[in-house]
């Protein structure tokens, strides 16, 4: 989803990786990633992680040492270059040092199939509301009310993967009949259903978490203080978990990660990914 205007502020997401030249023997780890590289009159061209929609647009992220815009096809205007490019190079800390000329942007890799499928099994008949009169978007709303209420509320998501892949015209996508309404705690399923379906009469889904929302959203602020390298992070509802992306991920880093705040708190994903030879 790319827009120009009106200004926005996207994140890069991370590409798989791909077969490029093999390093020599003995070279330092190669890293790869598929973005927006830009250059104004503010800093040299840098591998966009955030990118400004405007237009021209702009950019916050790591610097490129190498880089020629001569020899890349790019936009330019207002003093501005840019392009999307994949790059290959080696990584500082704080610098990406291309080891081979720029190529063309790679696809993105796609999301795994359903990412917010219910985990609960289809009730005989198929989802579909127990209580038509109360699956309107006012007993939605006041279900989730309910459920935020609990000290073990865990998130919350509505499914419509159930439709299928055909065409869903507004109304329907919009319709609280058609959806599935997903709630997660960590403890007590059947009383916080109940209380939930005082309210709320259309499909619904209750599962099990780990960790209540309110200490993931904690976790979540403590990584940016702890790990100030740390791109970007949100709550993963539907994983239970926090996700945070930094440039590089290591080993080293996601055993730190696990040591601080527990295994598979947080998920750590790189803006760069390893090279496979």
């Amino acid at each position: 989803m790319r827009f120009l205007a009106p200004a926005l502020l996207l994140l890069v997401a991370a590409c798989g990786t791909e077969t490029v030249s093999p390093a020599p023997p003995g070279s330092p780890p190669r890293y790869t990633g598929t973005g927006t590289v830009l250059e104004n009159a503010e800093h040299g061209p840098q591998f966009c992680t955030v990118v400004l929609e405007s237009l021209p647009p702009g950019c916050s992220g790591a610097d490129v040492v190498g880089w020629d815009w001569n020899a890349v096809a790019h936009e330019s205007r207002n003093a501005v270059k840019w392009g999307e490019y994949t790059v290959v190079g080696t990584w500082d800390g704080t610098r990406l040092t291309l080891t081979e000329p720029p190529g063309e942007p790679r696809e993105r890799v796609p999301d795994e199939p359903d990412p917010f499928a219910s985990p609960c099994p289809v009730p005989d008949g198929g989802w579909r509301p127990v209580d038509p009169a109360k699956a309107t978007e006012r007993t939605l709303a006041a279900a989730m009310d309910v459920a935020r209420r609990s000290p073990l509320f865990a998130g919350t998501w509505v499914d419509q993967s159930h439709l299928g892949d055909g065409p869903v015209t507004e109304t329907e996508g919009n319709d609280p009949k058609r959806l599935v309404l997903n709630l997660r705690f960590t403890g007590d399923l059947q009383e916080n259903e109940r209380r939930v379906r005082e309210v709320w009469g259309g499909a619904l889904c209750v599962s099990p978490a780990a960790h209540t929302e309110s200490e993931l959203n904690a976790v979540q602020s403590r990584v940016h203080r702890d790990f100030p390298a740390a791109q970007g992070s949100g709550v993963d509802t539907v994983g239970n978990r926090v996700s945070v992306q930094f440039y590089v991920v290591t080993d080293d880093l996601r055993r730190e990660l696990d040591a601080k705040y527990g295994p598979g708190v947080v998920h750590a994903s790189g803006v760069l990914l390893p090279v496979t030879d």
